[in-house]
């Protein structure tokens, strides 16, 4: 990193330049006109698993409270999105102090809790398989309720340290109101424990332990559809693996950048900051995409949502029934609902 020197007729002083990120800034102004489309694309998708769930599907069954949470907590983090689009577009702050704090809230609200759905989905399938017989007894709907609320409660409680973190500051250098999670408002100390003990949270809850349970209960249900070889179970876990496999592709390499900036903030190097800055930017939209194409999964992936999804699309034109087929049990689910698991 390139110094300048401070001469007097004592002594020498040598002070780092400042490092500027206006070219990274405005490429990151570019990559938010994506998020728009994904917006609008996330929502249309989530909303139209959750019309199928809520036509189709009972709503009492734990994979598809389970279910219904993850596309809530999808649509959560959605929220934020036009928010952030519009604040890197014009590069500075329009909603006020307190949109500052809730989109800030609401962004980690719907990452976390959406791992953790994730998470749960993937051992609700692991009782399911590998303890077929005796699951039943642990898989009611007060299991699913009370996991879900955990879940809720655990994210919300993480998210407390971006409500402290989260304000609003006008800088005297360009006369435009900033949001920031850096904590302006807060001392030294308090601010370095707040982004420490977050940094550890996010990689031990939110990603060591999601991929520790998720590789260790597909290892057992790879074990016992082999061992049984019953190709419908297969059938029935193939979805959330799908579902699941694209999170950690479209997450992992977000989480391994936080960590490369955590660790660049205590170099010197200004370029090497860069370089990691833009990496955040694009491996930020990689998990946006994410929440956009997750859906396609829900409706495409399983044939039970295939087949309800057809359905829909008859019913809504007629003219398509010479070119769609609908299985019989998908058309009659229309109006008894299925009393199946959700996939």
């Amino acid at each position: 990193m390139a110094t300048t020197t401070i001469s007097n007729d004592e002594d020498y002083v040598t002070a780092p330049e400042p490092c500027y990120f206006n070219d990274n800034n405005t490429f990151g102004g570019y990559l938010a006109i994506l998020y728009y489309f994904i917006f609008f694309f996330s929502v249309s998708g989530n909303v139209l698993v959750l019309v199928i769930i809520y036509r189709f599907e009972r709503l009492t069954t734990v994979t598809n409270i389970l279910l219904l949470n993850l596309v809530l907590s999808s649509l959560i983090f959605m929220t934020s999105l036009p928010f952030w689009a519009v604040y890197q577009q014009l590069e500075y702050w329009i909603f006020g102090e307190v949109m500052c704090k809730f989109v800030g809230s609401i962004y980690y609200l719907g990452f976390y809790s959406s791992v953790l759905f994730l998470t749960l989905l993937t051992f609700d399938r692991h009782l399911a398989v590998v303890y077929s017989l005796s699951a039943p007894r642990v898989r009611n709907q007060c299991y699913a309720v009370i996991s879900c609320a955990v879940v809720w409660l655990v994210s919300t409680l993480v998210c407390i340290k971006e409500i402290l973190l989260y304000s609003t500051f006008d800088s005297p250098f360009t006369n435009r109101t900033y949001c920031s999670g850096e904590g302006e408002d807060l001392d030294y100390d308090t601010v370095n424990q707040l982004f420490e003990s977050g940094f550890y949270i996010q990689l031990l809850l939110f990603l060591i332990f999601p991929l520790v349970v998720v590789t260790y209960c597909y290892v057992r249900i790879a074990i016992t559809v082999i061992s049984s070889k019953i190709v419908t179970k297969f059938k029935t876990v193939r979805l959330i693996f799908f579902i699941v496999l694209l999170f950690f592709v479209c997450w992992t390499p977000y989480n391994i950048t936080l960590f490369l900036k955590e660790k660049s903030q205590l170099t010197a190097d200004c370029e090497v900051a860069k370089k990691i800055d833009y990496l955040h930017h694009v491996t930020r939209n990689l998990t946006y995409l994410y929440f956009c194409i997750s859906p396609i999964f829900y409706t495409f992936v399983g044939k039970k949502f295939q087949n309800y999804f057809r359905v829909m699309l008859v019913r809504r034109f007629p003219r398509l029934k010479k070119h769609i087929s609908v299985s019989p049990q998908s058309g009659t689910n229309m109006s008894t609902k299925s009393t199946g698991n959700g996939l």
